[in-house]
């Protein structure tokens, strides 16, 4: 009874707390800890069987914050707003998000490692006690806030250093020390870094349900610290978002959602990745996000150092460019497609009203054709030149002509048709030939 009661008291205030979220869209994943000095995939602690005396020594190691580390950050933004010694490295991820077109951040306070990035009282095993030696948190936290991003932090439940991480699914003694150990650190995360606009969890492994985390007492607390805070899926409660992980799909039932994808397979710094995903692999996802009415979380995962790989700047600034051009497309308060709009060979959708944005990557030529809207429209604008373009529309076929001979995109080959619509979009189709 506790739990429905609580999901009423959160469903009264979801519209006005995700309004911010809806019209981001686009957001920034970042993984970073102790395993980034290993380079070989965030569980790589699990996977490779290290024990916790060795792979605790990979805290004194770690010594991101130096001037050389700034210096590698530097390089990777086009240009300090604030003195670097004031933020640290984060502010260069901070610079690439907005380079990106991204509107928020979400990173990694704790991963499964059971490393703290701030300064916490639950645990010496942190940022500020052992190697790095200074809060990361607060470094992520002031650079979100000089370049305006929504603040975002990643904790995950499952804890592969603290001793009663495993045992607390048997032991009760054992589970109440570790609740009241993570409670602590949320209460924590929640207090001591002024307003915070997204708390994310992970694995919530070993207990399997929201009474044995007692996941109601730990999200009211941080509701209580975090009025306007919104939380997600993974901890045993579906709160007020769902997050697909590595595949695009929205949730059911109209249900807010954020598809969560790596950039080349690997959440954490991985220097021998070859399988990065393409500047038009990325607008492509951030298309069917979109169709969805969904978010993007795009993950990258900084070297120990701080610094951000080549390829994911590189593709990130071209991602940027793009939506510089084709924003309004991505942007604000979009309508799922499903039910709506149909497949098309040759681009997907994304719906804002009566007006549909077609997303062309697969250029036809000088002429294009759509079949199947059951709307008028009255304009159509290519997005990414800004020409008007000349159309028929007779009965459910649209015909567009005095296109360029090839794509006008030359960033991705992703172009957009903005088509001013005399009602709300709609296309049926079915998959019958056509009868003469």
């Amino acid at each position: 009874m506790d739990q429905q009661a609580y999901e009423r008291e959160i469903a009264a205030t979801r519209a006005e707390r995700m309004r911010w979220w809806h019209q981001a869209r686009f957001g920034m994943f970042v993984h970073w800890g102790l395993y980034s000095q290993l380079g070989r995939h965030e569980w790589v602690m699990n996977r490779e069987r290290i024990p916790v005396a060795e792979y605790e020594r990979l805290a004194d190691t770690w010594k991101p914050g130096t001037d050389e580390t700034r210096q590698a950050a530097q390089r990777v933004a086009d240009g300090w707003k604030v003195p670097p010694a004031q933020l640290g490295v984060p502010y260069a991820w901070a610079e690439l998000a907005k380079q990106a077109g991204m509107r928020y951040m979400v990173m990694t306070t704790k991963h499964h490692e059971g490393f703290c990035l701030w300064d916490t009282a639950q645990t010496d095993y942190n940022a500020v006690r052992r190697g790095p030696g200074r809060d990361l948190v607060a470094d992520y936290v002031a650079a979100c806030r000089a370049l305006g991003l929504n603040v975002g932090f990643y904790y995950s439940l499952m804890d592969w250093h603290h001793p009663d991480g495993a045992r607390c699914a048997q032991d009760p003694a054992a589970r109440r020390r570790f609740l009241d150990f993570t409670q602590g650190c949320v209460r924590e995360l929640c207090s001591n870094y002024g307003k915070l606009d997204i708390l994310w969890y992970d694995v919530s492994w070993p207990l399997r349900s929201p009474d044995l985390w007692e996941t109601v007492k730990m999200n009211r607390m941080a509701r209580q610290l975090q009025p306007q805070i919104i939380i997600n899926n993974r901890a045993q409660l579906d709160e007020d978002f769902g997050t697909p992980e590595e595949h695009v799909t929205a949730e059911k039932a109209g249900r807010a959602w954020e598809a969560c994808m790596t950039f080349n397979g690997s959440w954490g710094y991985m220097p021998s990745a070859i399988d990065w995903r393409s500047v038009r692999e990325v607008i492509d996802l951030l298309n069917r996000a979109c169709a969805g009415g969904g978010n993007l979380l795009l993950n990258i995962g900084p070297a120990p150092d701080g610094s951000v790989p080549t390829e994911a700047v590189e593709r990130l600034q071209a991602i940027g460019k793009w939506l510089a051009v084709h924003g309004e497309a991505v942007y604000g308060d979009l309508d799922r497609t499903d039910g709506r709009m149909e497949w098309m060979p040759t681009g997907g959708w994304s719906l804002k009203g009566n007006t549909a944005y077609y997303w062309c990557n697969r250029w036809p030529g000088r002429e294009l054709a759509i079949g199947g809207l059951r709307m008028p429209v009255r304009e159509i604008t290519l997005l990414t030149t800004g020409q008007k373009v000349a159309f028929q529309q007779i009965e459910d076929r649209l015909v567009m002509r005095g296109l360029p001979a090839a794509n006008p995109d030359k960033i991705a080959g992703v172009a957009v048709f903005r088509l001013a619509c005399d009602a709300p979009p709609r296309q049926v189709l079915g998959a019958g030939c056509v009868v003469l």
